[in-house]
Order: structure tokens, then C-alpha cells, then sequence
């Protein structure tokens, strides 16, 4: 089954629910059925067809969302892109896409720009209103599930960013393995503020129109008004990066908000801390609250539906998955079967021929040689088992620090740090160093005037953390850097890329 099939019975399931909600727009799903057959049928008319690539560079909004089932319509593959991004990234996103077609919005209107023989709506200056008076499609396309629907463009965090196409059968999957895992139910809304040009985003769009759920969009993040929006709608699931979790919980308007209807949070993309796990359980109460691990390319490695009993695990496989954990080799000299011993970080691994797996990268022989070896999928990711059989996800290969001979994993730093109540939130790398090979360096952004290198020092000889893995140096920053999708950029601290604070000690 195609995903415009899916959205066409989701709708006559209950054609009366409310479906999506922007600012005043409010559509139950036969209006907003009507509004995607439109915009299909404008798409149509001016020459996107089946199989051809529409880049999307919009913000979370009604018209993303539509435009995203228009392109399910006609079995046209949506393929969104970073709305916060530079000009060249947009002409490199262009360039490596080959699209019938680019539509924007004022904020990224610089991509339209580049947008030389390729046809071309600006949303905000009536493009989309063009297309929704096209002659409406009569319904979904005749498009097999192992069709292209959707390519992702990975954050390229480490390099330029690299296609992710997906099936609609592997996406199909991924949503209701999504929904199953953190136990979703019937008719939950969600906030869709994760971006739309990012798997959970996606996902969002997806789990709700496949519940008849109300997906409930925020542009951009902005806690306080993510807030006010669960408040108001009444919002059931947040399916967020800890970041976000971590802005609402402590933004001084959290108090005056109530937050009791999202009874179902979950947090993926990135690690959260065990103080902000404690938060979070305190905060919201919830009744479910669970860590998604998983990636563009495998929607789903592994969740923990217990996250409060067991902060940072990330659980056990998904549905119909398996994982390895196997000798790290950043040059990509290991294999599938260099299986390290049970409670030994690695790096992890997942077959090729799960459920929701991609079938290798847009254009990219280079990536797909990296990252797909022997049949499975080597993710660059660190883990290890516990005597429970459950994953951790300790960081990321690349980032892993060797210093003085050992090896130090900084997300396991930044922990014991995040628990100080000196620190809002610590970011740890490793610099070269000409005795040590490489020194631990933390940046932080202070939670108070008495953060200190000497302060935070002590902090860590007194935690459980081996005293070799203490940061030998600390610079305070305005802010850590992070991408459009909250991940922690530690390249742009390597490279010097920060703000740095006065009036904070740094001497050891």
C-alpha cells in the first residue's frame, strides 16, 4: 500500500476528526483531503509526475504538510531540505537532487534564486494558492509500496549532506512500528515541531494521520510558544530531542503552562542527560515515557519504554530488528562479524534487510562503500550491552577520545557534568595534545556566576566519573552549537565556532 492510500482511508475513517492545526487554519481530514487532491492536481498541471523530485524548503506549517500528501498523490517523491541553510547548501541540495521542482518560503526565499530552469512557488507569494486551484487529482496514484516517496537529506554534521531515499513501504512501516513501540493510541495528537526536512518530523506528519490524530504545527522552536500550544490544544504525544524537553523545563514561563495532557513523551536524536531524565519525570508525570534510537536511513534500531528506571538506555531492537555491536574502526576496516564481547563499547550495527531499511544513498557509491558492508548498516554510532542485553549509545565513533592511551567517551562527560547545578548545558571534545594525544576539553554554557573551572573540577572528582575522564580544560559559551535539528555540533567547537563568555574562571 502506497502512502496516499493511507492518508485517503485514514480520511474516510473518520472524514469529521480534526487533522491539522496552524495558527487559525484548522482542517478536519475530508477538508484537508480536498485541499491535497488540489495542490496534487496544480503539481500535476505544471509537469510533476510520478517518480520525479519536488525539494521542499519550508518550515513546519499547513502548507508543508499539504504539499508532503500531494506528492503521496501522485506518487512524486518529497523531498525536503533545511530551510535554515546557507545559499550554497540550497545550490548543492539542487544540484544533487534534480528536481522537477523547488517550493519555498520567504525565509528561504534565496533558494529560489538558484532555481534557474526549474518551476518554482514561493508559498508566501501565492504559490501555493496557484496550486491549490489546479484541477484536483480523482485520488491516490497506482504507485507500488517499493516506489521512491521521500528523500531526507542526512544534517551532514561530519560532510556535505548525502540523499536518504525511502520507500513508501519502508516508510509505511517505520510509522506503525513507531506508533507500536511507544504505544501509541487512536486519535493522539502531536506537536509537529520537529522539522519536516527530518525523520521524526516525518514521522510526526505520519503517526498522526495514520490515528486520525490532529498534527499541530510550530514553524519554529520556540519553547514558550510550544508550551502554550500544548496547553491550548490539549496536546497528547511530544516526540522530541532533549533540547527541546530541556528549553521548555526550564524557560520561566513553564510554571504559568499546563502541560498535564501529554501523558506520552519520548525523545530521540540525540542522548539526554540524567538530570534532565529526572526533570522530565518529574515535570510531566508521564505515563509513557520512552528513548527512540534509530537514524534516517533505519527509521528504528532500538526503544526503551522505562526510560526513568534506566536513564540513557536506549532498550532493546524494534520490530523485526537486529543489532551488533563490533570493533570500531573509523577507516571502515571492520566487519560484521568483528563482534566485541557483551558489555564492550562498539560500534553498532544493523542489517540491510530489515523492515524500514533504505536501500543505499542517492549518488553516493562512496557513502554506501563506508556505510554498508557485508549486508548490514554501520551506523558510526557507539554502544555496548549491559548484563540486561539492553543498548547504550555512548556517542558517536568519530568522536570518541583517546587520551593518555584510554579511551573516553564524551557523552558520558557531559553527564556528570549536566548534573552540576553550576551547568546549563556542557558540550565535551578532544583537542590534539602533544603529551596526551588529545586533552578533554569542556565548553559550557553557566547556570550561574559561580561557575568556575575549579568549581566544576571538584564537581567531577566527586561524581562517579574515573578521574582520568575529568576535562582537562573549560571554556564558557554562550551557547553550544547545534543543527537545525538540535544535534550537537562538536566540529564547530574543534574549528573555534563559538561565543566565548567573560567574567568566568577557566584556570585549573
Amino acid at each position: 500500500m502506497n502512502l496516499g492510500t493511507v492518508f485517503y482511508r485514514s480520511m474516510l475513517r473518520q472524514p469529521d476528526a480534526l487533522a491539522v492545526v496552524d495558527g487559525e487554519t484548522r482542517r478536519t481530514f475530508a477538508e484537508w483531503y480536498e485541499d491535497v487532491r488540489a495542490v496534487a492536481g496544480g503539481l500535476r498541471e505544471r509537469g510533476v509526475g510520478t517518480g520525479d523530485r519536488l525539494v521542499a524548503i519550508l518550515s513546519n506549517r499547513f502548507e508543508t504538510a499539504t504539499i508532503y500528501w500531494a506528492c503521496q498523490m501522485l506518487g512524486a517523491v518529497f523531498t525536503p531540505f533545511n530551510w535554515r541553510a546557507g545559499a550554497g547548501e540550497y545550490a548543492y541540495a539542487l544540484d544533487d537532487a534534480e528536481p522537477k521542482g523547488i517550493v519555498f518560503e520567504a525565509r528561504s526565499q534565496a533558494a529560489g534564486g538558484l532555481a534557474d530552469g526549474i518551476a518554482r512557488w514561493n508559498v508566501d507569494a501565492g504559490g501555493f494558492g496557484e496550486l491549490r486551484r489546479g484541477p484536483p487529482v480523482e485520488g491516490p496514484c497506482g504507485v507500488g509500496e517499493g516506489d521512491t516517496c521521500l528523500m531526507l537529506y542526512t544534517s551532514g554534521t561530519t560532510g556535505r549532506p548525502k540523499g536518504v531515499p525511502r520507500s513508501h513501504r519502508a516508510e509505511r512501516l517505520a510509522a506503525t512500528h513507531c506508533i507500536a513501540l511507544l504505544s501509541y493510541r487512536y486519535a493522539d495528537s502531536t506537536l509537529g515541531v520537529m522539522p519536516m526536512f527530518h525523520t521524526m518530523g516525518v514521522r510526526s506528519m505520519l503517526m498522526s494521520a495514520m490515528l486520525n490524530g490532529a498534527l499541530v504545527c510550530l514553524p519554529a522552536w520556540d519553547a514558550e510558544a510550544a508550551m502554550k500550544l500544548v496547553e491550548r490544544e490539549r496536546i497528547d504525544t511530544l516526540f522530541l530531542i532533549p533540547t527541546m524537553f530541556h528549553d521548555m523545563l526550564h524557560h520561566p514561563a513553564r510554571a504559568a503552562c499546563d502541560l498535564s495532557s501529554a501523558r506520552n513523551i519520548a525523545y530521540a536524536g540525540m542522548s539526554m542527560t540524567s538530570a534532565l531524565t529526572e526533570l522530565c519525570e518529574r515535570e510531566f508525570r508521564p505515563a509513557r515515557f520512552s528513548n527512540f534510537y534509530g537514524s534516517s536511513e533505519i527509521f528504528t534500531f532500538s526503544v526503551c519504554d522505562r526510560v526513568a528506571e534506566k536513564p540513557g538506555c536506549a532498550g532493546r531492537p524494534g520490530i523485526g530488528q537486529m543489532l551488533r555491536i563490533v570493533a570500531p574502526d573509523p577507516d571502515g576496516g571492520s566487519g560484521p562479524d568483528d563482534v566485541v564481547p557483551p558489555g564492550e563499547p562498539g560500534e553498532i550495527i544493523a542489517p540491510m534487510d530489515g523492515m524500514e531499511a533504505f536501500a543505499g544513498y542517492w549518488k553516493r557509491p562512496d557513502a554506501d562503500a563506508k556505510s554498508i558492508r557485508g549486508g548490514w548498516y554501520f551506523t558510526g554510532d557507539l554502544g555496548y550491552f549491559d548484563e540486561d542485553g539492553e543498548l547504550y549509545v555512548a556517542g558517536r565513533v568519530d568522536d570518541m577520545v583517546i587520551s593518555g592511551g584510554e579511551n573516553v567517551y564524551p557523552e558520558e562527560v557531559e553527564d556528570a557534568l549536566a548534573r552540576s547545578p553550576l551547568v546549563e548545558q556542557a558540550a565535551v571534545v578532544g583537542l590534539p595534545d602533544e603529551r596526551m594525544g588529545a586533552r578533554l576539553v569542556a565548553f559550557v554554557e553557566p547556570a550561574s556566576p559561580e561557575c568556575s573551572a575549579r568549581a566544576l573540577d571538584a564537581w567531577c572528582l566527586e561524581s562517579s566519573l574515573a578521574r582520568f575522564k575529568r576535562p582537562r580544560a573549560y571554556v564558557f559559551v554562550r551557547s553550544i552549537p547545534r543543527s537545525a535539528s538540535g544535534k550537537l555540533l562538536r566540529r564547530m567547537l574543534r574549528e573555534g565556532e563559538y561565543e566565548e563568555l567573560d567574567g568566568y574562571d577557566a584556570a585549573l
